[in-house]
């Protein structure tokens, strides 16, 4: 498969599939722990990036929310709003009780 030295090994991952609880055949496993070291050597690569320089943030981009303004106008008529429920009891929509 690959030439290089895994940094994680067979064992870690049945360890890992164990804790998932997951049953894994041997060609999953050897796939996985390709993967999984694949995984590993991009987060090397990114623990090599010099971040000393960059502020923290919860998102790369920086987020604004749009809103539109708000305006008045008028609302539906009791009647109206009431058209479509399935059940009303005294200007109310009655629904059943969830709590006793």
């Amino acid at each position: 498969m690959y030439d290089r030295a895994m940094p994680i090994s067979r064992d870690q991952v049945l360890h890992i599939g164990r804790l998932a609880r997951l049953g894994l055949s041997d060609a999953e496993i050897d796939r996985l722990t390709v993967q999984l070291s694949d995984i590993l050597e991009h987060f090397e690569a990114l623990a090599a990036v010099d971040t000393d320089d960059v502020e923290p943030t919860a998102h790369p981009l920086p987020l604004q929310n749009v809103m539109r303004t708000d305006s008045v106008a008028p609302s539906l008529a009791r009647d109206d709003a009431l058209s479509n429920a399935p059940e009303v009891e005294d200007g109310l929509i009655r629904v059943r009780a969830v709590l006793e």
